[in-house]
């Protein structure tokens, strides 16, 4: 009997998810693909692994046994490329990292150009998601590493089977359109009167900014619901209300938009999340020291920076 990892991942995925769409939306495969990996290794073992109840898929008592051992079966593929990590002269990995807009277009492409640079031997993909299903994906496994960030306002619990690194640290700015504050810095309570642009109260980003507002003695009147920065310092732009924009987001500024300092900070952290292990892969370290890098050349250094030849 020949055990797939791909396949052996699924079930997992599935013991851990309960459905099909949801191991597929976390392993990048369409629902059918899916379905059909899990009949192929019911073929490959021989047995019924799972069973149908109503619109679920639920794993028999014999999937059930074989999904525990496939927790242990891919920990050691881990601690296997760990230790090849460790055994070669160069640092060789493939990794794939969540990230989200902001990053994915401002610290990424220097961060990953230097990487390649000085180890070309690592390769790393990216996966753009919502922050807050990030620190879940490296957890279960679906990727090596992720971004993920806490505000100021809204501390967030760390996951116990997870360490992070931290990689920046970034100021929350006003964006209102282009004259409408005359000043160089304003009091987040004087925005309460003009129209918001925000993200949704279920979104990190809504919530953090509709926590500071409220720590200000006001809700913010919102008017459109956007999920990214780009898209409300675009609308800002066009006179149609005001936001709060992070460092990371003021790459690229329409014409028409102001940042403003605010007078309280509103600060966020933005990490690098990855499974706790006792001997961390060296290859995620030097990931890390790219990023951390590449932040602190943007002014957002998190603390002291490794050199660049770091091996």
């Amino acid at each position: 009997m020949e055990l797939s990892l791909r396949r052996l991942r699924m079930l997992r995925e599935l013991h851990l998810r309960g459905t099909v769409t949801a191991v597929a939306v976390a392993l990048h495969y369409s629902p059918s693909g899916v379905s059909q990996q899990l009949a192929q290794l019911e073929r490959d073992v021989g047995v019924r692994l799972v069973e149908r109840h109503g619109r679920r898929l639920l794993l028999t008592e014999l999937g059930l046994v074989l999904a525990e051992h496939a927790e242990e079966i891919l920990g050691s593929v881990d601690r296997a490329t760990l230790a090849l990590e460790h055994a070669q002269n160069g640092v060789t990995a493939r990794l794939t990292a969540g990230v989200w807009a902001s990053v994915a277009s401002s610290l990424v492409p220097p961060a990953l150009t230097a990487l390649a640079v000085g180890h070309p031997g690592i390769v790393v993909r990216t996966v753009e998601l919502d922050p807050e299903d990030s620190a879940s994906a490296v957890k279960d496994g679906t990727l090596d590493l992720s971004f993920v960030i806490d505000y100021s306002v809204t501390p967030t619990h760390i996951e116990p089977a997870l360490s992070q690194t931290l990689v920046a640290v970034e100021r929350l700015h006003a964006a209102v359109p282009a004259g409408m504050v005359p000043t160089e810095t304003v009091r987040l309570a004087q925005l309460a009167e003009y129209p918001w642009i925000l993200a949704p109260a279920s979104d990190h980003f809504g919530r953090a900014v509709r926590t500071a507002c409220h720590q200000q003695g006001f809700d913010p009147r919102i008017v459109h619901t956007v999920a990214e920065q780009p898209t409300a310092l675009a609308m800002a732009a066009g006179g149609l209300g005001v936001s709060l924009v992070s460092d990371l987001a003021l790459e690229v500024l329409p014409v028409g938009v102001d940042i403003i300092a605010l007078e309280e900070p509103v600060m966020r952290t933005v990490s690098i999340a990855y499974r706790t292990s006792p001997t961390p892969r060296q290859s995620i370290r030097l990931v890390i020291d790219a990023f951390r890098r590449t932040a602190a050349e943007k002014g957002l250094a998190a603390g002291p920076v490794a050199s660049s030849t770091a091996d």
